[in-house]
């Protein structure tokens, strides 16, 4: 049988302190939602123009449901953007 080295166990423990690490920077480098939500805005807009896609396209990309749920969430975001303008 093969006896595990105090090395492997070692190695195992830094390679987990590594990944927590990283993961901790992830955290603390991450945007907070807002800036998320912006930023895959942009890129959905971004995609839409380049593939000249309309409201259309993009509604009949989901099942009905969640179409519809998309439709409502553009209408109420249009309302209260047009209320913060006031």
């Amino acid at each position: 049988m093969h006896a595990v080295s105090k090395y492997d166990f070692r190695q195992f423990q830094n390679d987990l302190a590594a990944i927590d690490r990283q993961a901790e920077q992830s955290r603390v480098g991450a945007d907070d939602g807002a800036d998320r939500l912006a930023q895959a805005k942009v890129e959905f807009l971004a995609l839409c123009d380049r593939y000249q896609l309309t409201v259309a396209d993009v509604v009949a990309f989901f099942p009905e449901e969640e179409g519809i749920q998309y439709l409502q969430g553009l209408i109420a975001d249009s309302i209260n953007s047009a209320k913060r303008s006031r």
